[in-house]
């Protein structure tokens, strides 16, 4: 597992996350369009980590064009609860 890339997407999501808390609860008039903005932001994050837990630090640092859309799509594989 490649965890310095999974824990800095991880901890970008955490602080999206609580941004989007703190904005719902502090803002009356909190928009739908700031909503998603921010929703798609932290799943950005959250199915990156995901997608490129075993991804070689190499490759992560390098990530291209391809490789930043393919991670940050929900993720589609099996979950293999054995490990």
């Amino acid at each position: 597992m490649n965890k310095d890339f999974v824990l800095f997407n991880l901890r970008e999501a955490h602080q999206a996350l609580q941004r989007i808390i703190g904005d719902i609860e502090s803002q009356p008039d909190y928009a739908y369009g700031e909503y998603i903005v921010e929703m798609t932001h932290l799943y950005h994050h959250v199915n990156t980590a995901w997608n490129e837990q075993n991804v070689n630090s190499e490759r992560a640092k390098k990530c291209n064009e391809e490789d930043f859309f393919k991670w940050r799509q929900f993720p589609k594989d099996d979950i293999d609860l054995s490990k």
